[in-house]
């Protein structure tokens, strides 16, 4: 995809002004207590990027739309299912170190739930443990394919347009790093705040969250694109966000009432799940330690290849 610089920096301005305007309004709805639409603004925000490609007239064709998957659908089942096991290592890995923090009983998740919704499900026949098992069984199934319609929006404005105009210019482990940083910094006002991801009550807020997002969305941004790379269909690294966002929080459905107090309290903020910087999640330093290191050595691998 050939470029030039009044393309990028038109593509930059657009999917950042668009998305700040939209996760603006996110804030106020988090402020106001209303969390069905600061989702749905946040919602609306992913698809910035896309209506980006559009405004600064870069050509969708060529982005591959039809799926040729023939000899690599392992790529596919790396998209589908790779992030759930990132997952699991990571929170393995954190309940390792932090012992004292696993609740077998998903006791805090449950306690989330309040005494109105576990007698909701118990109208309904559903033990607590059985809506547990729901709520995995969903993450690893079909939620992945119901979020890579909304990571669509992004994944066309990042893997699609961002990453290639990047490439051309810097290279392709120059460009990752720089994308990486730039897809981080798209999501700053949110986090920054409304406490989005991490919450408020962490060491160094409202700073040190979402620097650490940047090295998340790095990482995530090389194995998205290297998956682009392998199959040169965007619905893959759609999938591949759309399932990160459905596992990514499961290793928190295992934190024991003691270790999420803010959350249970009502003090957390609004839609974040009880993590901190270290984790269970992967967005955190301890258990994000297997994508991390998955990413370097791919990150390396490209540039010691010089591609």
């Amino acid at each position: 995809m050939k470029s030039n610089e009044k393309t990028l920096r038109s593509y930059l301005i657009w999917a950042f002004a668009l998305a700040w305007a939209l996760q603006a309004l996110a804030v106020h709805f988090a402020l106001d207590g209303q969390p069905q639409l600061f989702r749905a603004a946040l919602a609306l925000s992913m698809y910035a990027p896309f209506a980006a490609v559009l405004l600064a007239r870069i050509p969708l064709r060529g982005m591959g739309w039809k799926p040729a998957l023939r000899g690599k659908t392992r790529y596919f089942f790396a998209a589908w299912l790779g992030g759930a096991v990132l997952a699991l290592l990571g929170g393995a890995l954190y309940y390792l170190l932090f012992p004292g923090q696993f609740d077998p009983g998903a006791g805090a998740a449950l306690a989330t739930l309040g005494e109105e919704g576990l007698a909701q499900l118990d109208a309904q026949g559903i033990s607590p443990q059985l809506f547990i098992l729901i709520q995995i069984g969903a993450s690893l199934t079909y939620a992945p394919f119901i979020n890579m319609f909304f990571a669509l929006g992004e994944e066309v404005g990042w893997r699609g347009a961002l990453y290639p105009m990047l490439r051309e210019r810097c290279g392709v482990a120059k460009g990752r790093l720089l994308g990486g940083l730039i897809w981080g910094i798209w999501h700053w006002p949110v986090m920054i705040l409304a406490g989005y991801n991490y919450g408020t009550q962490y060491w160094g807020a409202p700073v040190t969250g979402p620097l650490l997002f940047c090295l998340v969305t790095f990482c995530l941004g090389v194995l998205f694109d290297w998956l682009y790379e392998k199959t040169h269909c965007i619905w893959i690294p759609a999938l591949a966000h759309g399932a990160f966002n459905a596992v990514a929080g499961l290793p928190s459905l295992f934190l024991s009432v003691e270790a999420a107090p803010s959350a249970l309290s009502g003090s957390a903020s609004i839609d974040t799940a009880p993590s901190t910087l270290l984790g269970p999640t992967m967005i955190g330093l301890i258990a994000g330690l297997p994508m991390f290191l998955l990413a370097f050595l791919l990150w390396r691998r490209t540039d010691e290849k010089k591609d």
